[in-house]
């Protein structure tokens, strides 16, 4: 056996049937406006980063949080999965004198990074760290943004420009 629905649309909501949880429409388009995801950005940049500090980014500003997992800078799964996390930090007046930079997500289990050598001749105006990854959540597990500067001077900052600052993620299974 098997269970065959004939519908031109066809939904799977709560004993209310006040709120949808999978829809499928009559070209096959399936949709779960539950399902977690996030965009935020930030507003205001991050000045002088302390050297040899892992710094969180601050995200203050949601283009979108649908089922509402992230807050105080701070994705928490709601329930165990594999996630897409992407990050694009976008790094103005890095010091020639610092050893390296690096971007990373913090997860409760593991850290992601990317890391960039300064090995030049002059301070670089700006530099752009970005990562995506699918990593493994359990429930309640978070997820951060972070920065961290080895060496030099704090006169770097994360620029604001919602264009080019980033925090993204959604539950893929």
């Amino acid at each position: 056996g098997g269970l065959y629905v004939g519908a031109d649309t066809f939904a799977i909501t709560n004993g209310a049937t006040d709120t949808t949880h999978i829809s499928v429409d009559a070209n096959g388009h399936v949709t779960k406006p539950l399902q977690s995801a996030f965009s935020v950005t930030e507003s205001g940049s991050q000045a002088n980063i302390a050297v040899q500090s892992t710094i969180d980014l601050l995200f203050d500003t949601e283009v979108f949080d649908v089922n509402g997992d992230f807050s105080s800078n701070t994705f928490t799964a709601p329930v165990t999965g594999k996630y897409l996390l992407s990050i694009n930090i976008p790094i103005n007046a890095l010091d020639n004198s610092a050893t390296f930079y690096y971007g990373e997500i913090a997860t409760s289990n593991r850290r992601y990074l990317q890391i960039f050598d300064m090995n030049f001749s002059g301070d670089l105006d700006y530099k752009g760290f970005g990562l995506t990854l699918l990593v493994d959540m359990d429930a309640s597990d978070t997820a951060n943004a972070k920065i961290y500067q080895q060496g030099g001077s704090n006169q770097s900052s994360v620029n604001n420009d919602a264009e080019f600052n980033h925090f993204t993620g959604f539950l893929v299974c």
